[in-house]
C-alpha cells in the first residue's frame, strides 16, 4: 500500500513503540497514550502491558520500560511522524546523545504494510527484528501481524529472534 492509500474506512492499522527510562516512566508512557489518542484522526486502540529492560546501546543510563500501542490513523505517515516528535518535545524529550536516555520515545514501527524510507522517517522500523524489546510488547497486541518486508508475523519474528540468542548463549558457555 503506497503511504498516501488509506484502506476501507479511511484509516490504516498502526503500531508504535513507546519507551521510557527517566523520571516517572510509566507516567510518561501513559501521557503519550492519552496525548495521541487525543490526535484528531487517530484513534487509540490498544496499549500493551509495560515490560522493564536493560539499555540497548548509547552511554549508561537507567533501564527501561518499555509497551507497544495500537492506533488506526487517517494521517498519512509523514503527518503522524511530527506529531510523535511534537508529543516527544512537549514531555520533555532532548536528542543530546544518540541512544541516550530520555523522558519518552515514539516510533512507528508499522504503518499498515507501508514501506517507506524518507530520509528521518524509514517504517517498518529498521531494528524491530533485533529487539526483543520491542517485539514482546508487539506480539501482546499483534499477534499475527505481518512484517511487510520480512513476510513474517511478529510472533514468528520474537520466536526467531528468542532462539537465535538462546543458541549464542550456549556457544558463550562453550555448549552445542
Amino acid at each position: 500500500m503506497a503511504e498516501e492509500e488509506l484502506p476501507p474506512g479511511g484509516k490504516v492499522p498502526v503500531f508504535l513503540g513507546l519507551g521510557s527510562n527517566l523520571g516517572d516512566r510509566r507516567g510518561y508512557i501513559e501521557k503519550a497514550a492519552s496525548m495521541i489518542a487525543d490526535v484528531e484522526g487517530v484513534e487509540w486502540k490498544s496499549l500493551s502491558s509495560l515490560l522493564e529492560t536493560d539499555p540497548v546501546g548509547g552511554p549508561p543510563q537507567g533501564d527501561y520500560l518499555n509497551a507497544a500501542g495500537e492506533l488506526a490513523s487517517s494521517l498519512s505517515c509523514r503527518e503522524l511522524f511530527g506529531n510523535l516528535q511534537e508529543i516527544e518535545a512537549e514531555l520533555g524529550r532532548v536528542r543530546k546523545v544518540l541512544n541516550g536516555p530520555r523522558t519518552i520515545d515514539l516510533d512507528i514501527l508499522l504503518f499498515g504494510d507501508s514501506v517507506i524510507e524518507e530520509g528521518d522517517l524509514v517504517v517498518p522500523h529498521p531494528r524491530m527484528c533485533e529487539r526483543s524489546f520491542v517485539l514482546e510488547p508487539l506480539c501482546e497486541i499483534a499477534p499475527g501481524m505481518v512484517h511487510p518486508c520480512e513476510g513474517k508475523t511478529i510472533s514468528q519474528l520474537l520466536e526467531e529472534l528468542l532462539k537465535k540468542r538462546t543458541a549464542a548463549s550456549r556457544d558463550e558457555r562453550g555448549e552445542t
